[in-house]
């Protein structure tokens, strides 16, 4: 039997639904279990050694390139489809690349192009982790679950390649490791103001003498060096400059990960590295870190939640954190 996964396609998600896949197979232990993912998250899977193949997808915007990529995964003759997407374009990927057994929450209009639909059950009364999310759709399809654990093992290898590039670029192995991930994908409504990521920092290292590295995506240099040029001591800067797998290994090394609700917030608690999560518009208890150690520093006020990717009034939930907060919380865990 050879089962084929539509992964989510963002970085967090894609984390949260770690316990998902390996509860799939832990219950069909002979399948073969392939991935489909977005390129930019693909790599997240070569931690898991179960996992027999993965099929890159890209540019899934039009009808020519979903039948395109039919097509592809069509020629690998899988038995069973499983979405862990909601779109409706997901779906009818799965339908046109003729895959027998479709299974997926029956939501978004897609529910005749699955053979095995999984009613959907809108969290807005009773919020639940989009971990469970994830895990509901295993047990939904009538599959025992177990409780949820996320994990993203590294290799050794992998680990030492972090220590020497930080070593070339100066790193002190002496002084604690605290990394900055000021970006958010979704946009400027999740970042906190890149002026008080700066002076936290630069509190950190007078107080704490700590190093400081910021990372980030390619799209969030600008953000970084805004940072870096403002802080009394310049940090390490890797944003831009590593592939999602080598972030991961960065922040193994960690000894605090401080950052916006955002993908690579997950990646460090999966790895269980002691972080700072800073939330604004959105709802810790859906997207929150999972696992301890870890602290989630939120203001309440009366506009949130909210999906606003740039807040079309004072940004208040961001506003009112203040460096000092963000700096007593971290004594807890330098």
């Amino acid at each position: 039997m050879k089962i084929v996964v539509r992964a989510p396609n963002w970085i967090g998600d894609v984390v949260l639904s770690f316990p998902a896949i390996e509860n799939l197979r832990k219950n069909l232990p002979q399948a073969q279990t392939w991935i489909a993912a977005r390129e930019e998250v693909q790599d997240l899977y070569l931690s898991f050694d179960f996992v027999k193949g993965i099929i890159p997808l890209s540019g899934l915007n039009n009808f020519k390139n979903l039948k395109e990529a039919a097509k592809k995964i069509k020629e690998y003759n899988f038995d069973i489809g499983l979405l862990l997407t909601n779109s409706f374009s997901s779906a009818l990927l799965f339908y046109l690349a003729k895959i027998p057994q479709r299974w997926g929450y029956s939501r978004d209009n897609r529910g005749f192009l699955l053979t095995k639909g999984v009613p959907f059950k809108n969290q807005d009364e009773a919020p639940s982790h989009q971990v469970n999310y994830y895990l509901n759709l295993i047990s939904g399809l009538g599959f025992k679950t177990s409780n949820p654990e996320l994990v993203l093992p590294l290799s050794p290898e992998e680990q030492e390649w972090a220590k020497n590039e930080l070593s070339a670029l100066g790193y002190d192995s002496k002084k604690p490791l605290v990394i900055i991930n000021p970006g958010a994908y979704y946009g400027p409504a999740k970042r906190w103001p890149a002026s008080r990521f700066a002076e936290l920092a630069s509190m950190l290292q007078e107080k704490n003498k700590v190093q400081i590295l910021i990372v980030g995506s390619a799209e969030e240099a600008e953000l970084a060096e805004s940072i870096a040029s403002s802080m009394s001591e310049r940090p390490i800067n890797m944003t831009g400059k590593t592939t999602l797998r080598q972030l991961a290994e960065l922040i193994s090394l960690a000894d605090l990960f401080i950052t916006n609700d955002s993908g690579p917030m997950h990646i460090t608690n999966a790895l269980r590295i002691p972080l700072i999560a800073i939330f604004g518009p959105t709802d810790p208890r859906l997207t929150g870190p999972f696992h301890q150690p870890a602290a989630v520093i939120k203001k309440e006020v009366p506009c949130w939640p909210c999906s606003y990717r740039k807040c079309p009034f004072d940004h208040r939930c961001m506003t009112e954190i203040g460096p000092a907060e963000i700096f007593t919380e971290s004594q807890n865990f330098l």
